[in-house]
């Protein structure tokens, strides 16, 4: 049952960014930037709904009242594609930087253009990054929230940490506000696989890091605060979500805080 739903799932998951991106084209186009965006966070909480009803996956969002206003960084963990999407019906105007392969995509790329994300050669170095951060500056100067997963890349759940330290040079050089997320989606979606799982989730956004830390204490809070609560969180959604298939990693971690519980 769970292949077939994944199936059904998985297709329909497509179908529905193909479908609404051709037919809602003649809208996004002639409408504000901004009132643009409704659509694609209304085919974000499409896709929550298709994967309620189809997968029976659910999930709150917690600590809403953390969000700031004005600019900021979101920092989330990044585990899954649910991810790179999941939290836009709660952000007001949020930038990515993504790598530029993607705007060169047939109407995806232009929907992307059209919300002036920011694309980036990931081996680019000098005075094209120097370009990318003043664009980064204007974003936040104009109130919007740049959205960057601090590991990178997905990492499975229960993975050891692997932040890199770009994030504190953004931190320092745009001087607004990160709010760190933690979640376990990939328990539920997992990368590079096309199974999904039912079950139910916590997301919670946290207090924010303010700005004007020394970065290396900035990198150092953000990965103490977001590590700690994602390890409870593992520990949670394990525990409430028995038929959900552990990976490795997630197995390992369970065992390691279980061990310093009863040490």
């Amino acid at each position: 049952m769970i292949i077939l739903r994944s199936i059904l799932f998985n297709t329909l998951f497509y179908a529905n960014l193909i479908l609404q991106m051709v037919l809602l084209s003649p809208y996004y186009f002639l409408a504000s930037r901004k009132k643009a965006f409704a659509i694609p966070k209304n085919w974000a909480r499409s896709n929550h709904w298709l994967m309620e009803k189809i997968v029976g996956t659910t999930f709150t969002v917690e600590g809403l009242e953390n969000i700031p206003e004005g600019g900021y960084i979101l920092a989330p963990k990044h585990q899954s594609l649910w991810d790179t999407y999941a939290l836009l019906p709660w952000l007001d105007d949020p930038v990515y930087i993504l790598k530029r392969e993607l705007m060169w995509i047939p109407i995806f790329g232009w929907y992307v253009a059209r919300q002036k994300m920011i694309p980036v050669d990931r081996g680019a170095r000098g005075k094209v990054m120097v370009k990318v951060m003043e664009r980064a500056k204007q974003e936040m100067a104009a109130g919007r929230q740049l959205i960057i997963y601090p590991e990178g890349t997905r990492r499975p759940a229960g993975a050891e940490p692997a932040y890199k330290y770009g994030i504190a040079r953004i931190y320092r050089d745009l001087d607004v506000p990160v709010v760190p997320v933690a979640m376990h989606p990939g328990l539920f979606w997992p990368r590079r696989k096309f199974l999904r799982f039912p079950g139910h989730f916590k997301v919670k956004i946290l207090p924010p890091i303010e700005a004007g830390l020394d970065p290396d204490l900035f990198y150092e809070t953000l990965i103490e605060r977001l590590e700690k609560v994602s390890d409870e969180l593992l520990v949670e959604t394990a525990r409430d979500n028995p038929q959900v298939p552990l990976p490795p990693t997630a197995v390992k971690r369970l065992k390691e805080l279980q061990a310093k519980k009863t040490s």
